[in-house]
């Protein structure tokens, strides 16, 4: 029998639920305030956010807010993230490209909330609302050296110069093309 990381996950957050309810036992005889209950929707999205983004630790804290954020937004995203913790389940899927194109196959709907859960943990954005900004993964490369900046880096109209060219990527997508979609800003 193997573990997978979502196992570690799921087992660990109910292990910490187990625990915080035993030492919520009151020490001296008062009462004990209440104990929050474990959404099992936050497990399911912090699962299929670990194989999404193929990371083993992701902030819990993060996690909740992306997750209220994007259910708040459309609520169909709850049971979208349960229909892609099924399929992960299901056919044992470890790798964000192995979840994201079974997710696609197995519904189109899928599709959307797999950019929905992306575009909340690289970008920090959950329901068109920024949740994070430090904390987003598009940060997560250089943050040992270099801070998200918070002001334009170029002199004045610096946006005006043609940018250099970039090579294009030679990697195949794990998702059917999407309609470009310009957001306001």
């Amino acid at each position: 029998m193997s573990l997978m990381r979502r196992d570690v996950l799921l087992s660990g957050i109910g292990a910490l639920a187990a625990w915080g309810g035993a030492s919520a036992e009151p020490a001296l005889g008062g009462s004990a305030p209440p104990v929050p209950a474990v959404d099992p929707g936050l497990a399911r999205f912090m699962a299929v956010s670990h194989c999404l983004t193929d990371r083993t630790e992701l902030d819990t804290a993060v996690g909740a807010a992306l997750y209220a954020g994007m259910v708040e937004a459309t609520p169909e995203r709850r049971a979208q993230v349960a229909a892609l913790y099924d399929l992960q389940e299901k056919h044992r899927l470890i790798t964000a490209s192995e979840l994201a194109k079974a997710g696609e196959k197995a519904d189109k709907s899928l599709k959307d909330a797999i950019h929905d859960i992306m575009i909340g943990w690289y970008r920090g954005v959950a329901g068109g609302k920024v949740v994070v900004y430090r904390t987003a993964l598009m940060f997560d490369i250089t943050k040992d050296a270099i801070y998200p900046k918070t002001y334009a880096a170029g002199g004045p109209f610096y946006w005006t110069t043609k940018p250099p060219e970039v090579a294009r990527p030679t990697g195949l997508p794990a998702l059917s093309p999407s309609p470009f979609v310009v957001e306001p800003t």
